[in-house]
This record gives C-alpha cells, structure tokens and sequence, in this order.
C-alpha cells in the first residue's frame, strides 16, 4: 500500500468534500460516485470538529467527464475527498492537486463518512480501487 502523509489529518485545518445528493448537506445521502454526483459537500474541520459546511453544485458530467469535478474541488481547495468509486483520470488530477482521496462504501451519510475520516478509519484509495469503462469488474457504475 502506498503510504500517504496524513498529517493534516492529525493536525485540523482540513477542507473535505463528500459527493452527495438531494440538496447536500452533513444528513445528506452520499453520492455512489464522484464524477456524477449532483453535488459535493465540503466540510471543513479544525482539530477533528466541523467548523463548517458549504455544498457546492457538480458540472454537468456529460460536458467534462470526472475532469471538470476534481479540477473543482481542487479550486476550493480541498485537502481530502471520501468517495465511494472514482477513476483513475480523477484520482490522478486530485492527487497532482495534493488532495488525498479516501475510499469509504460503508457510510450512508456525509457526516458519518467524514466521522470516520475524522476518526482515522478510512484508508486512502488504491488504483486497484479505481473504476473503469470495462464491464465485469464488480462496478456498478463507470466514471
């Protein structure tokens, strides 16, 4: 496993966006995917306690594909994403934008996916995690 630095983890003064539907939000429901999510929740945390929470509209997948996604939340500076499938195009440009992204297909809301983050429960996204066009491959969606 590639070992990331998580140090802004331990120290607060995170920026982390969760895909979510419906109108956003910590209760919201999360998105099953990062590229066509309606919405991300961004929620910012100062040693481990939420000190606030924006949600922010997602482009149209259809005009930019997952690029146009991750190069948004790159502009609101994000420092870590929770996400339940994402590709591997997505993963590499939030990643060359220092955002690290964590896998997490367990929790059903926001807040319970950055608790577990907040928690140190999540592991970072391996490529081998990553979604793709091909069929058969346990996805049930594609980015």
């Amino acid at each position: 496993m590639e070992n990331r630095d998580t140090s802004a983890l331990k120290r607060g003064g995170l920026c982390v966006a969760v895909p979510s539907v419906g109108a956003g939000g910590l209760e919201a429901r999360r998105s099953s995917h990062f590229g066509k999510s309606p919405n991300f929740t961004l929620v910012e945390l100062a040693n481990g306690k939420i000190e606030g929470v924006q949600v922010v509209t997602n482009e149209s997948h259809a005009e930019s594909g997952c690029r146009g996604a991750a190069q948004l939340l790159a502009s609101a500076k994000v420092n870590a994403l929770v996400a339940g499938g994402i590709g591997a195009r997505p993963l590499a440009i939030l990643t060359e934008a220092g955002i690290d992204v964590y896998f997490d297909k367990q929790r059903k809301t926001v807040a319970e996916a950055v608790s577990a983050l907040s928690a140190g429960e999540l592991q970072p996204i391996e490529l081998d995690q990553t979604c793709s066009h091909h069929q058969g491959q346990g996805h049930e969606h594609s980015c």
